[in-house]
């Protein structure tokens, strides 16, 4: 075969062979090149994404010079799948993310029976962990199904950690609180730092699918690295739950989400009456929220930022090193809160306890600095399916279902305000419920995610990762919170005591993930240890929180 090409780079050769089109890029080409010139080979070479190499001739000015070059060679079929237009926000170097789960086990983990089970899980049958992130000669991403070999992503450390996150050898674990099984004590420290560690500085290799398990079995400990373009949490928790077992019947998967309750309708004149009125003011509602918020969130993604504090992030501060501190909580405590004021929900509490949280840290480190009402923007992500309830995965799966696998959400943006201690801890409940109710009257979230996929449609993805890290930028903290199961399970045969999960490091200071498990809540702070050196007392800024707001709420209830 002969290809004319013109002198580049990196020289790009297209030719059609059979089906498809092929493209050969062969790397380390000479710069000395000053005409077109004609490259022939006499073998054929694969087109499947391997690299490979044959003799190449190069003619110029009338003489034949062998040359070996390496070349990689792509080709689109249609079997590929292309990326969706969040997955390709989450691979930019400025936003890139990858998810952490935690899983603590209750006995030591066997690692060929973990093995064994991840091999005949749903996890290795699902196509996204089974393909790698190709690109095609227009540039353009495209998951491609692979050959999976399962040790290649399991990462396994026998040696303990300590607290900064290191290894120690056996003759320096005296001393340690081995209380892992509850995911307490030095083990939980050492964890949290380890996770931190990789949350800057060890992204995913792209030579194979965009996941790995670590397992630490000196903790009793399995930390899941997913990438964020693999799926959003609605989906890997899905997943999750389809591959976990109740603890006394492991074949059968545990409850996810409550049963919903509902409500006959009243028939009759006036509730017809009524239902037009409401429908009405609820239209007017959702028209005027969505105006006000969406206009709020372009103009906080290009211009305005909030005020700077001693807990602000910024331009590169996701290249910080990292600390991550645990905050837990019962769930039964909220619940006890959330029964103070009519119509609350477990949303708003936390909500009220994060602002109250982030008051009174706010006050430790700069007493009286700050202005009463002083306004700190979160960033949160939205499930937009028309199915928001966690679904079985059969379920996600499904073509044409309302829960669909994949990254299906908006952004909002969080209020939350300074206020110094008053007498009554249920006002952060108050204000936390009217803005909430705001929110969901809106469609924020949902114009959002539609603006991300015009923006990326018409101008790129690189502008609508310009427009995420500029919004992270201006706002002080991100948020997310997920329900997990209800009751404690299995995974590859072992009992769970404890879930957490986090996200690789963002241009914010702080980032805040909520996950209940079994009746507790425990929330993951990551935070750049530059500026915020203390976690484990922010932490305790919101465990008090919610404690102080319990006890208003049980003198409430009472009166």
């Amino acid at each position: 075969m002969s290809f004319q090409v013109s002198r580049q780079e990196k020289l790009v050769i297209m030719h059609q062979l059979g089906a498809g089109y092929h493209s050969v890029h062969v790397k380390n080409a000479t710069s000395m090149l000053k005409e077109s010139f004609v490259c022939s080979t006499n073998n054929r070479y694969k087109a499947n994404g391997e690299k490979v190499q044959f003799p190449v001739s190069v003619i110029l000015n009338n003489s034949n010079t062998p040359f070996f070059y390496t070349v990689m060679t792509s080709r689109g079929t249609f079997s590929d799948e292309p990326l969706s237009p969040a997955g390709r926000l989450f691979i930019d170097p400025k936003t890139d993310v990858v998810i952490h789960c935690i899983a603590i086990s209750k006995n030591p983990i066997d690692l060929d029976v973990a093995k064994t089970a991840l091999k005949s899980s749903v996890l290795v049958q699902h196509p996204r962990f089974c393909s790698l992130l190709v690109r095609d000669e227009n540039g353009f991403e495209h998951w491609r199904r692979t050959e999976l070999d399962i040790d290649r992503h399991f990462i396994v450390i026998n040696n303990r950690l300590n607290k900064p996150g290191k290894f120690v050898g056996e003759h320096e674990t005296q001393g340690f609180d081995d209380d892992e099984g509850d995911g307490d004590g030095d083990g939980e420290v050492a964890v949290n730092q380890y996770v931190a560690d990789l949350s800057v500085s060890s992204p995913l290799s792209m030579d194979k699918p965009l996941w790995e398990l670590h397992l630490l079995k000196a903790h009793k400990c399995v930390v899941f690295r997913i990438h964020h373009a693999l799926g959003d949490g609605f989906s890997l928790m899905s997943m999750l739950m389809a591959g976990s077992g109740k603890v006394d019947v492991p074949a059968v998967v545990p409850a996810a989400v409550p049963p919903i309750k509902t409500e006959g309708i009243k028939s009759g004149k006036r509730r017809d009456w009524f239902w037009l009125l409401s429908l009405l003011w609820g239209v007017f509602k959702m028209v005027r929220y969505t105006l006000v918020f969406v206009l709020e969130f372009v103009v906080r993604s290009l211009f305005v930022c909030d005020m700077k504090t001693v807990i602000s992030g910024g331009n590169g501060v996701e290249l910080w090193p990292r600390k991550l501190a645990t905050a837990k909580f019962l769930l039964e405590d909220m619940k006890e809160v959330k029964r103070a004021i009519p119509n609350t929900t477990i949303n708003d509490v936390m909500l009220a306890m994060v602002s109250s949280g982030l008051s009174r840290y706010l006050e430790h480190r700069t007493p009286n600095a700050l202005h009463e009402g002083l306004r700190l923007t979160g960033v949160a992500m939205v499930n937009v399916r028309a199915n928001p309830r966690l679904q079985e995965l059969s379920e996600v799966m499904e073509k044409n279902s309302k829960a669909r696998w994949g990254n299906k959400f908006g952004a909002i943006l969080i209020p939350v305000f300074h206020h110094k201690g008053g007498n009554n801890p249920l006002q952060y409940l108050k204000r936390a419920k009217v803005m909430n109710d705001k929110k969901k009257h809106s469609m924020e979230a949902y114009f959002t995610y539609k603006i991300r996929d015009l923006v990326m449609t018409l101008l790129g993805p690189k502008y609508v990762c310009l427009l995420y890290y500029k919004l992270l930028c201006n706002t002080t903290f991100t948020i997310s919170n997920f329900v997990g199961p209800l009751e404690h399970i299995t995974l590859a045969g072992h009992p769970v005591s404890n879930i957490k999960f986090n996200t690789s490091s963002l241009p914010q200071a702080i980032s805040m993930h909520m996950l209940s498990y079994a009746g507790r809540v425990e929330m993951q702070l990551l935070v750049a240890k530059d500026i915020i050196p203390d976690p484990e007392f922010l932490a305790k800024c919101f465990q008090d929180a919610l404690l102080e707001m319990k006890t208003a709420a049980i003198a409430t209830n009472k009166a």
